[in-house]
């Protein structure tokens, strides 16, 4: 029999084959792993800062439109070690399956993947910048609603205010001086012996016309144009509220460059801010019971720190503004010039003392037009509307109504600015730095009036984080990932 020879050259070229296929598959399958994880990990850190952005304060929202993060997380303590905590956690949720029924299979060890570091690199605060990316935030949140037409005319206003000099309180000044003068004349003549006619001598009883009005000037103000009890009393404590802390020093920055602009989207920007703050803060005539001070507007401009002394230093203000404003009027006004002549040159005949009356028409002018800016500030707070410059028939007091002080009458309609318009023309005077660090107490005095948040800080709200991130896989290899996520488009 012949013994058959058999080669063996069909399983050696098979366990070649079988070597190079299972390299490929060994290869292929930690290709799958690594980009596997790549892919995984890249969604996970978007989802968890999708996650911490999701967790914006609601009650900033709610009262003031405005998106961000509070870091304090309804503690005392705010930073960005509090975020980046919450940031690792949802990325360590997301990367665990120990809550899904496919954790019994290979797909957690397929990966291996595990958050070891996780640093929020990059900050944008609110307060960053004295306030500025506050401010811009605020304007985002209303540009989209307020129509630019008013800004021409308030900037109309602005400039008959500054041209006119309207603000600068001159007249309260002249009155001054001119009833000192008058007083010298009383102190000097009063009671002295007068010949009136031929032989006929009368003590003379030298009077200033305007001393009845004078006499209601110095009840103050606010209690000529308010209702008593009207008025709230309201105060807050700004030693712990923003702008003091800004000033000492006590605030958190972060390191975000701040957006470029342009000179003239800064006034479209100023405007657009105030438009937002009185939308969002109360006013006299517009108050909320839920704020901390009731008249939010006038401390933005006043900056005191109760509701009577801001009300009452805006009256003054606008007063002042009102009074020269008609005292313009009065001085273009021939006949009511003559009337005042008439009046002052009546009261020096019958002391026959003629060199008293210009001292006495330059009195009973700026009286005049005191009494008329009563009426004005009285009508503007009860809802009435006065024009900034007026003329015949926006005119109210007669002289003889005003001299004999009887102020009692308001107009709540009328044309004109009303009350708010003023409003804007005191805040577009006002530096808008000093609007800004005032508005946010007022958002952080709000704010913490409201449950779990008493220890409320602008300078702890992030509108824009970067985190750089490390996630590692057991299987040897790691991923480190940058992200920056933001509030604005």
């Amino acid at each position: 029999m012949r013994k058959k020879n058999c080669g063996a050259y069909l399983t050696v070229t098979l366990a070649l084959c079988l070597a190079v296929i299972l390299s490929l598959l060994l290869t292929l399958i930690d290709g799958v792993r690594r980009n596997g994880a790549r892919l995984e990990a890249e969604c996970v850190t978007d989802i968890g800062l999708q996650s911490i952005m999701a967790e914006y304060h609601r009650e900033l929202m709610k009262q003031y439109n405005l998106f961000a993060i509070d870091s304090s997380y309804g503690t005392a303590v705010c930073g960005k070690a509090n975020t980046a905590a919450h940031l690792q956690q949802y990325l360590s949720k997301n990367l665990s399956y120990d809550d899904l029924f496919l954790s019994e299979y290979l797909y957690r060890d397929f990966l291996g993947l595990a958050v070891e570091q996780v640093e929020l690199t990059k900050l944008s605060i609110l307060t960053d910048y004295d306030g500025a990316l506050f401010r811009s935030d605020a304007v985002d949140a209303v540009k989209a609603d307020v129509g630019l037409g008013l800004l021409q005319e308030l900037q109309s206003w602005v400039q008959k205010v500054e041209i006119n000099g309207l603000e600068e309180g001159k007249e309260e000044e002249r009155k001054k001086e001119l009833d000192g003068e008058i007083k010298e004349w009383v102190d000097t003549y009063d009671g002295v012996e007068v010949e009136i006619e031929e032989d006929q001598w009368e003590r003379a009883e030298v009077q200033n016309p305007t001393d009845e009005l004078e006499a209601k000037k110095r009840m103050g103000l606010l209690s000529l144009v308010v209702e008593e009890g009207n008025v709230s009393t309201n105060r807050i404590h700004t030693e712990t509220l923003a702008q003091n802390r800004m000033q000492q020093g006590q605030t958190n920055h972060g390191n975000m460059a701040k957006e470029e602009q342009t000179q003239a989207e800064g006034l479209t920007e100023k405007f657009l801010f105030q438009e937002y703050l009185l939308r969002y803060m109360g006013r006299f005539g517009k108050e909320s019971e839920e704020d901390a001070l009731r008249y939010q507007i006038e401390y933005l401009i006043a900056g005191k720190d109760s509701d009577v002394e801001n009300l009452k230093s805006v009256v003054n203000r606008l007063c002042v503004l009102r009074e020269a404003a008609n005292v313009m009027y009065l001085m273009s006004n021939e006949a009511k010039r003559n009337e005042i002549k008439l009046v002052a040159a009546a009261a020096c005949t019958v002391i026959t003392l003629p060199a008293l009356t210009p001292l006495l028409e330059g009195a009973i002018l700026l009286a005049w037009a005191y009494a008329e800016s009563v009426y004005d500030v009285k009508s503007l707070l009860a809802g009435g509307k006065v024009p900034l410059i007026k003329d015949d028939r926006s005119w109210h007091y007669s002289l003889a109504t005003a001299l004999n002080g009887s102020l009692q009458d308001e107009n709540t309609g009328g044309e004109g600015l009303a009350y708010e318009d003023y409003l804007r023309i005191f805040m577009m005077l006002s530096d808008v730095e000093t609007i800004t660090l005032r508005a946010m107490d007022m958002v952080e005095a709000d704010i913490r009036r409201t449950p779990g948040n008493a220890a409320f800080r602008l300078d702890g709200c992030f509108r824009a984080v970067e985190a750089h991130i490390r996630i590692a896989s057991s299987y040897g290899f790691q991923y480190e990932i940058t992200r920056q996520k933001s509030y604005r488009q």
